[in-house]
């Protein structure tokens, strides 16, 4: 079996390759090629944890199938235990024999799949002409959302806010110098300097009520959501709900756990129908992200096992030419 940790991970998952790899991913979801069951949720209330376990299969078509279950787990408290809140880690079996063949660091390679998704659905969304980044939060979501829409947009400028001030001075040194990213990358002192003229707004936060004042978005912007992964959660107000364009990466996904979206259900402020699309949709040609420029476009994702597999897929295929990870007897 072959062990990948972080930093495998990380070299063997480029972001440009991971986004290409998502829009093959939703496509053949889109073609009911990818087996892909609601992942199971276990709460571990004494601790303020929960683990979900995520299994996917993949018929790869022209590439490789892919087989594989992916356990993560968000425990609140790790933080003040000198522990990352995710802990995970992606067990790829052999998809013709379920033989073993990999396990993966699995927070790592979901901070890259999860960003690169929400890129893929910038790229199909969003105004070409995007030049200005508002993200709200400042962890590993953040970081490499930043990374995933500068790889889809010509992006000039980045606006950071988060109320930990620290991990906003911290994000912006790292990616201060990054190659590929802007030479203006700042933080800024709250949520509504970070959305106010952007034209790309990233919520990925783990906040469980709206992080932005509706009144400050811009016409035309798009938003990528991807903090809310449970019903009594929300990052982004309802208002700004109601009069987006919103696609999901998954409508039964999000209508089981994406608190952005049932919330305003349950008020009546919206209904089913308000949701367009799947991202699958839009990556297969049958809806489009936009009707003009000055709409609003809302992509709400809370995470699917099928990038887990096509981000593993890649991930194996890379450490193999690269000659990276530990080989060890099972």
């Amino acid at each position: 079996m072959l062990i990948l940790n972080a930093d495998d991970v990380r070299r063997c998952l480029p972001m440009s390759e991971c986004i290409a790899a998502m829009k093959q991913a939703f496509g053949l979801l889109g073609e009911g090629r990818a087996v892909v069951p609601l992942r199971a949720q276990l709460p571990v209330a004494p601790h303020s944890g929960i683990t979900l376990v995520m299994p996917a299969f993949v018929d790869g078509g022209e590439g490789p199938d892919a087989l594989t279950v992916k356990v993560v787990s968000v425990f609140d408290n790790n933080p003040s235990k000198g522990l990352a809140r995710i802990q995970a880690v992606v067990l790829v079996l052999e998809p013709r024999t379920a033989e073993p063949l990999a396990l993966l660091e699995g927070a790592t390679l979901t901070g890259i799949r999860t960003a690169a998704v929400s890129g893929a659905a910038t790229d199909l969304m969003s105004r070409t002409e995007s030049r200005v980044l508002g993200v709200l939060g400042a962890g590993v979501q953040s970081r490499s959302h930043i990374e995933a829409v500068c790889c889809v947009r010509p992006i000039e400028a980045v606006r950071v806010y988060s109320p930990r001030a620290e991990s906003v001075a911290r994000l912006v040194s790292e990616l201060s110098s990054r190659e590929g990213l802007p030479d203006d990358i700042q933080g800024v002192a709250s949520s509504g300097e970070a959305i106010r003229g952007a034209d790309i707004v990233c919520c990925t936060t783990t906040s469980s009520t709206p992080v932005f004042d509706d009144a400050d978005l811009a016409e035309g912007t798009h938003i990528n959501a991807v903090g809310s992964y449970q019903r009594d959660v929300a990052e982004v107000p309802a208002a700004t709900v109601v009069r987006a364009r919103v696609v999901v990466d998954d409508y039964e996904s999000a209508w089981e756990e994406a608190g952005d979206l049932l919330q305003p259900l349950e008020a009546g402020v919206i209904d089913r129908d308000h949701v367009v699309a799947e991202l699958a949709e839009l990556v297969g040609g049958s809806c489009i992200g936009r009707t003009s420029d000055e709409q609003i476009t809302l992509f709400k994702s809370v995470g699917l096992a099928v990038e887990d597999a096509m981000a593993a897929r890649v991930t194996l295929a890379n450490a193999a030419v690269l000659g990276v990870g530990q080989r060890v007897e099972w």
